[in-house]
């Protein structure tokens, strides 16, 4: 499997305090099934800067660790970046970079709501041949209040991610069901575990994938799957048309609003 949003770099946000953490995050991973890990230190959130140049560096050194271990994983260079206004130019300085040299870009909405300039970065990007993936939009209570918000940033071109554990219920039900039905009407392209240590937010992906073939079959596993490998290859993410309309008219960012505050 491929977990393209993680936190296993040490010292840099956070996920992983220490190297001892990451390498043993590294090893929950192996255990699950994971093979590859695309590392997404926060970038520019307000607390935390993971230039460019200070991730590659990191990732070579973590690399070289796994390999003296012989832990059959690989990581690879990424950011998760908080939508901000300077963001154009940070990519055009090299501050910000895409995920592992794809043409797809992981960024953070405001748990509160979808910035102004939402779409004009999405369509800006996509300009520099750049598509932008949402990390957990199920987590944004502006999509949670109206997930149709979310159907029209992928109508424009961006990709979404859940996170693993809001597929599981870990996160609890309504989230869980929040999930799922984005998935049902196809504005879901990747799962990911967001892992941040090895408890709270572990690498646990395998589970997320069953409740998945459980609730939607093996045809959506296959398709969260294979995106994530076409991702680290490089190649073109596969769409589904998008379901139109039928969200249920729960209150969901009411229910939700406490996970809001305590989930980054």
């Amino acid at each position: 499997m491929i977990d393209i949003h993680s936190h296993i770099l040490p010292y840099m946000d956070d996920g992983a305090k220490d190297w001892a953490m990451a390498i043993a995050m590294a090893k929950q991973a192996q255990a699950d099934g994971i093979r590859y890990i695309v590392a997404t230190p926060h970038h520019r959130n307000g607390r935390y800067i993971n230039e460019s140049f200070k991730v590659l560096e990191m990732v070579d050194l973590m690399n070289s660790k796994l390999k003296e271990l012989d832990l059959n994983i690989t990581i690879f260079p990424g950011q998760e970046i908080r939508v901000h206004d300077d963001l154009l130019r940070h990519f055009e300085d090299g501050e910000i970079q895409s995920l592992h040299d794809s043409r797809c870009m992981l960024l953070e909405l405001p748990s509160s709501g979808i910035p102004s300039t939402m779409e004009d970065i999405i369509h800006e990007l996509s300009l520099m041949n750049i598509q932008v993936i949402i990390a957990h939009p199920e987590r944004n209570a502006e999509i949670a209040r109206d997930p149709n918000r979310l159907e029209r940033l992928i109508e424009l071109g961006a990709l979404a991610q859940l996170t693993a554990q809001s597929v599981t219920g870990e996160t609890g039900g309504k989230l869980q069901r929040l999930s799922l039905d984005l998935c049902k009407k196809n504005l879901i392209h990747f799962i990911a575990t967001d892992a941040h240590d090895l408890e709270r937010r572990p690498f646990q992906l395998s589970r997320s994938y069953q409740v998945i073939e459980k609730k939607l079959g093996p045809e959506m596993v296959n398709y969260l799957k294979n995106n994530a490998k076409k991702l680290v290859d490089n190649l073109e993410i596969t769409t589904n048309e998008i379901v139109k309309g039928g969200f249920p008219r729960n209150n969901f960012a009411k229910a939700l609003s406490g996970m809001f505050r305590t989930i980054k």
